[in-house]
C-alpha cells in the first residue's frame, strides 16, 4: 500500500533538490533494502534456539519464501524509480519548470507501469505466480498505482511549496543548482 507514495517522495526530491539527489536517494534506499534482505536470508539459514516460540519451518514459510518476491520487487523498484526521475526531469525541461502536475503524473504513470510489469514478469518467470493471472494483476496493480498518483498531486504541490519557502527558492529553482553555483572551483 505505501509503495506508490515513494514515487511522490522521489518527485518531491527531484523538484526541490534536483536529479542528482533523487538518484542518490534511490540508490541509498535500494542498498538498504538489499541489506535487509541479507539479514532475512541469514536469519532464515540460522536455526532457532530450542525454546524459541517460532520454529525453523514457520520462520522459513513466512520469511524464507519471500526472497524471490522481495528481490523481484527491488529490481523493479530500482528500474522504475530511475525511469521516473529521468522522465520527471525531461518534462521539467520541456515545460520550463511549469506544470508540476504534468511531470509528476506523466513520470509516475509510466514508471509505475514499468514497475508493475517488471515485478510481475519476474515473479511469473521464477514460478511464484501463474502466467494466466499476469494480465489481471498488471491491470489492477497499475490502475491502483495511477489512482494513488492522481490523489497525491496536491500533496506534492504542498510539499514543494513548503520546501521552496523554507529554502528561499524561486520558480523552479533547485537546491542542487544553488549548491553547484556556490561551490568553490
Amino acid at each position: 500500500m505505501p509503495y506508490p507514495i515513494t514515487f511522490l517522495i522521489t518527485d518531491l526530491i527531484s523538484e526541490v533538490y534536483g536529479k542528482k539527489k533523487a538518484n542518490q536517494m534511490v540508490t541509498t534506499g535500494i542498498l538498504a533494502s538489499f541489506f535487509s534482505l541479507l539479514i532475512v536470508l541469514i536469519a532464515d539459514a540460522t536455526p532457532a534456539i530450542e525454546n524459541s516460540p517460532i520454529g525453523d519451518e514457520l520462520f522459513s514459510s513466512v520469511f524464507g519464501a519471500t526472497a524471490v518476491a522481495v528481490f523481484a520487487s527491488m529490481i523493479a523498484y530500482l528500474l522504475a524509480q530511475y525511469i521516473d526521475i529521468q522522465i520527471f526531469h525531461f518534462w521539467k525541461r520541456v515545460t520550463q519548470g511549469k506544470h508540476l502536475w504534468l511531470r509528476n503524473n506523466f513520470s509516475t504513470f509510466f514508471s509505475q507501469f514499468v514497475d508493475t510489469f517488471a515485478v510481475l514478469f519476474l515473479l511469473c518467470s521464477f514460478g511464484k505466480i501463474s502466467w494466466d493471472i499476469f494480465g489481471a494483476l498488471l491491470l489492477s496493480g497499475f490502475l491502483f498505482k495511477i489512482l494513488i498518483a492522481a490523489i497525491d498531486t496536491p500533496f506534492l504541490y504542498a510539499g514543494v511549496y513548503f520546501l521552496r519557502k523554507k529554502f528561499g527558492l524561486k520558480g523552479s529553482e533547485e537546491i542542487g543548482s544553488l549548491e553547484d553555483i556556490t561551490q568553490p572551483i
